[in-house]
C-alpha cells in the first residue's frame, strides 16, 4: 500500500490506476470503504490517500500552531493507535509525500521530522508527476518496517517538537 499525498494526488490516482497491475483510488473521505479494498486488491501496488493518520497529523500540526488543544491531539493519536492495533487501520507501506518543496511550516516538520524519524525510507519525497510517481513505484527502496511500537509513539506525540526535529 502506497499512500500518495499532497497537491494533485487525486489528478495522479485517476492516471495511476489506469497501469497494469496498479490499483489506484481516491478514498473521498470513506475510510472504511478504502480499508476494504485495500485489504481485497490482488494488484501489487495500491495507491490511494488513504493515511490512517491524517488526524494525527493536523492535530499535531494544529497543536503546535497553538490552533487545539493538547486534549485534542491526544484524543486524535489514541483513536488512530486503537485503530491500528485493533487492525481497522493499517501504515502505508510508504508515504509518497508530492511536491516536497511546496510543504510549508509545521507540516514539513511532520512529514520529514516527526513521521519520518520513525522509517525514513518510508516516506519519500518526490514531484508530483506520474512520470515520477510510476518511476518511484518500480524502485521503491528496501525499508525497515514501521516499528511495533508505533501506536504507543503517537500516544506521546506532544514531546515531539517541530523545531527540533531534523528535516532532509
Amino acid at each position: 500500500m502506497v499512500a500518495l499525498v499532497g497537491s494533485g494526488s487525486t489528478e495522479l490516482i485517476d492516471e495511476l490506476n489506469a497501469l497494469h497491475n496498479v490499483d489506484a483510488f481516491a478514498v473521498a473521505g470513506d475510510e472504511a470503504d478504502a480499508a476494504r479494498r485495500i485489504r481485497r486488491s490482488q494488484a501489487s501496488y495500491v495507491v490511494s490517500d488513504a493515511d490512517p493518520l491524517a488526524h494525527v497529523a493536523a492535530a499535531w500540526v494544529e497543536f503546535y500552531e497553538d490552533k487545539v488543544s493538547l486534549e485534542t491531539l491526544l484524543i486524535e493519536a489514541e483513536v488512530a493507535a486503537d485503530a491500528l492495533q485493533a487492525g481497522r487501520a493499517q501504515l502505508p507501506d510508504y508515504y509518497l509525500v508530492l511536491d516536497p518543496e511546496a510543504v510549508e511550516g509545521t507540516w514539513r516538520h511532520w512529514w520529514f521530522g516527526a513521521l519520518s524519524s520513525k522509517a525514513p525510507t518510508r516516506v519519500l519525497p518526490l514531484p508530483a508527476s506520474s512520470r515520477e510517481v510510476r518511476r518511484q513505484l518500480r524502485s521503491l527502496p528496501t525499508a525497515r518496517p514501521w516499528p511495533d511500537a508505533f501506536p504507543k509513539w503517537l500516544t506521546q506525540l506532544q514531546f515531539e517538537v517541530p523545531d527540533r526535529l531534523s528535516i532532509e
